[in-house]
Order: structure tokens, then C-alpha cells, then sequence
């Protein structure tokens, strides 16, 4: 239930049935705000700092950097760090948005100019990390995939990397697979690859290797994606980033799909062909596991974790 928790708008904790912005906010008009999604272990955001450089450069990008905005990496931490603390939250969804503001013209004001609006919206999850010390996977059973109609945006229209409110595009993909009863819609680019899910990005196992569409099409450079690449090249798997068709997908060994709340999803089929996950997958899964344990609850334990954090702690 919402009206138990408390949301941060604009430097106010509120009653969350109560929190509102303006309906001239350029955010909710145009679309013209940057966002991140992002997971708390055990009170810590985890990877707080890759999250918000990708909001920066997000920020960057729709020419609002947040050094003109008067908005600073360690103000956002310490509204997280209140708001978590405000909803007595430890294992939380957290979303963080900064808007251009309130305008009445359709030309973005010049970024000195602007009054950004900041909203950081928060809602509880089950404890992640290790199974054995309670943890629970951030989902609940593993993914139908569907490739869709709709396309991916070309980068030259909205970059990619941008991950802004304008989320129309990956609307209509997962309206898509309502025919089809799919909980993921599998975006193509213009000429027909692989690009991302409309919420995740996709990994698969092919030939010994674990591929994933390149960074170079249009594809959200997720943090998820980057970790578990990481975790991947250091266990010495051979790893690719390339271009790909739906057939390569439909053929492979294993796939799962990676976000920062639904971590590494394993996927159960792909357009009705089954494709499942496999020993890569739960391996790559129990390896991201332990590293959620280890940077976020080893203070569980009677240690501390705190120099290891790089995310708002809730007191």
C-alpha cells in the first residue's frame, strides 16, 4: 500500500498519495527529465555511483548538466539516504528523477535558468544477495520474450543512452505482447537486429560464449549489463558484443535478461521456441548474488561494509 510510504519532492518528504508535481512540469508535458531506477541491499544502493553518472549524462545530453542545475552527486545520496530512512527501508525499488521543471513555452529554457523538479520515489522489495543468507531473486519466474513490431529509436532521433521519461517507444513495444501473454518485448533496431528489451537488456548463450547486442546500436548502456559483463570477463568467460538477429536468440543455449531491481532473469522462451537458462546463467546469477553480499549486508555480520559502499546508506 502506497499511503503508508513517503516520497521526496523537490527537497519535501510527503505522504505518498500526496506527492505531486505540476501539471506544467516539462517532465510530464514533454517527457524532458532524466531518470534512474535502482536497488537498495540492506539500506545500500548498489552501484549508487554508476547510476549517477548515467543520470549526469543523461542531464548532459538534454542540455541541463547538473552543475548548471545546482544539483550534486552527494545532494541525491543524502535525499535517498532520507528517504529510505523516512520509509524505514532497507531492501527497497528506488527511482530518482530530475525534470527541466515548471515552463510554459515549448523551447527549453536555458539550463541557469531552470528549476529543476527532483523526485525520488520508493517502494519495498525482499532482501537480496545470497539464497542462504535469505536472499530472494528479483523475480518471479523466468521470462517469455516476444519480438515486436515496433522498433528500437535510431540514435540519431533520441540516444540511446539517454534514459529519459520520453518511454513512449518502449510503451507500445510492451503493449505488443498482450496478444501473445509475454511479459518482455524484444525491440529490434531499423535494420532488423537485436537491440534490447523494452525494460532490460539481453544476454545469451551461444558456442561457449556469452554474447549481447553492441553499445553501438541503439541500446541503454544498462549498470546491471556492465556488472554482469564484468563478473563474466573476470571468471574468464569468452564474452561478445556484437550485432545479432532473432534467430540467433530463438537458437541459443541459454538467455536471461539483466535490470538493476530484476537483476539476472532467466529467459524460458523466446517467440514459443523454448531457449531456457542454463549452468551459465545460475552461475553468473550466484556470482552478482555474492557480490550483493558482500558490498551491501557483510556488515550484517558483524562487520562493516561501509568502505566498500558506493551508495546512500539508510541510518
Amino acid at each position: 500500500m502506497t499511503d503508508a510510504l513517503r516520497y521526496h519532492v523537490d527537497g519535501d518528504l510527503v505522504p505518498a498519495d500526496e506527492a505531486t508535481v505540476s501539471v506544467r512540469d516539462r517532465g510530464f508535458r514533454y517527457g524532458d527529465a532524466g531518470f534512474e531506477t535502482m536497488r537498495a541491499y540492506g539500506g545500500t544502493v548498489f552501484r549508487w555511483d554508476a547510476h549517477v553518472t548515467r543520470l549526469f549524462d543523461t542531464l548532459e545530453t538534454l542540455g541541463m548538466p547538473a552543475e548548471a542545475l545546482g544539483v550534486s552527486a552527494l545532494d541525491l545520496r543524502a535525499r535517498v539516504r532520507d528517504t529510505l530512512a523516512a520509509n524505514d527501508l532497507r531492501e527497497a525499488y528506488v527511482r530518482l528523477s530530475i525534470t527541466r521543471g515548471v515552463d510554459d513555452g515549448f523551447a527549453p529554457p536555458d539550463a541557469d535558468d531552470t528549476d529543476p523538479t527532483v523526485v525520488i520515489v520508493v517502494k519495498p522489495l525482499s532482501r537480496g544477495g545470497r539464497e542462504d543468507r535469505g536472499g530472494e531473486p528479483g523475480w518471479d519466474k523466468p521470462a517469455t520474450v516476444q519480438t515486436v513490431k515496433t522498433r528500437r529509436v535510431p540514435d540519431r532521433a533520441l540516444p540511446s543512452d539517454a534514459k529519459t521519461h520520453n518511454y513512449l517507444n518502449n510503451v507500445l513495444a510492451q503493449l505488443e505482447t498482450r496478444v501473445t501473454d509475454a511479459d518482455a518485448a524484444l525491440m529490434l533496431d531499423a535494420d532488423g537486429t537485436v537491440a534490447e528489451c523494452a525494460t532490460a537488456n539481453l544476454l545469451f548463450v551461444a558456442d561457449d560464449a556469452i554474447r549481447t547486442p553492441s553499445l553501438e546500436g541503439p541500446v541503454l548502456p544498462g549498470v546491471t549489463r556492465a556488472e554482469v559483463l564484468d563478473i563474466a570477463r573476470e571468471e574468464g568467460f569468452p564474452v561478445e558484443e556484437g550485432t545479432y538477429v532473432p534467430d540467433d536468440v530463438r537458437g541459443a543455449d541459454e538467455a536471461f535478461l539483466t535490470s538493476s531491481v530484476r537483476e539476472i532473469r532467466p529467459v524460458e522462451t523466446v517467440d514459443g521456441v523454448e531457449v531456457g537458462g542454463g549452468p551459465v546463467t545460475s552461475l553468473l546469477s550466484r556470482l552478482y548474488a555474492e557480490r550483493v553480499e558482500r558490498e551491501c549486508y557483510a556488515s550484517d555480520d558483524g562487520g562493516s561494509a561501509e568502505d566498500d559502499r558506493d551508495g546512500p546508506t539508510a541510518d
